[in-house]
């Protein structure tokens, strides 16, 4: 698909993919989803929930890096700054030819426009906090959360996944 496509698609998700309300124990059964997942799938990834005001959930499997954690939070920034998955503003970049440093003054070191960062977004008052998966292809972190959310909100993931 092309660029402007997972744009589109990836718009539609973040239109659909919003809580009614988002609590600890709904951090913690998102979490443990993403958990399964990735341990059924054998997949080295660290996950993270996190509020604007806390972490809700963290866990690393095995085969994860020490880099994982430090690409979390850069990616987790990308969302509270834009309030749009990491995924989006990372593909809108790479359209316009542009990054963070160049467009934003944003140091790398801070903030990273790679997918696997979505927002918690609660309807009629908008995002709260961010759902992070590193450990992928940056697309798959981004396909795994998106995976997790619909099955959370009992969405139709075939209608939202990118193509």
């Amino acid at each position: 698909m092309s660029i402007d496509d997972d744009l589109s698609r990836i718009e539609l998700q973040e239109r659909e993919l919003q809580f009614d309300r988002f609590d600890m124990e709904t951090a913690w059964t998102l979490g443990s989803k993403l958990r399964t997942m990735a341990s059924e799938r054998k997949l080295g990834v660290v996950i993270d929930i996190t509020l604007f005001s806390m972490p809700l959930f963290y866990t690393a499997l095995e085969g994860a890096t020490p880099d994982n954690p430090h690409w979390v939070r850069r990616k987790r920034n990308c969302v509270f700054r834009f309030f749009k998955s990491s995924y989006a503003i990372g593909l809108s970049l790479a359209r316009q030819e542009s990054t963070l440093q160049a467009k934003f003054g944003l140091p790398d070191s801070e903030y990273a426009s790679h997918g696997g960062s979505f927002p918690i977004t609660i309807k009629g008052t908008g995002c709260i906090g961010a759902i992070t998966v590193s450990g992928l292809p940056q697309r798959d972190d981004h396909a795994m959360v998106i995976e997790a959310l619909a099955w959370m909100l009992d969405k139709d993931h075939d209608a939202l996944r990118l193509g």
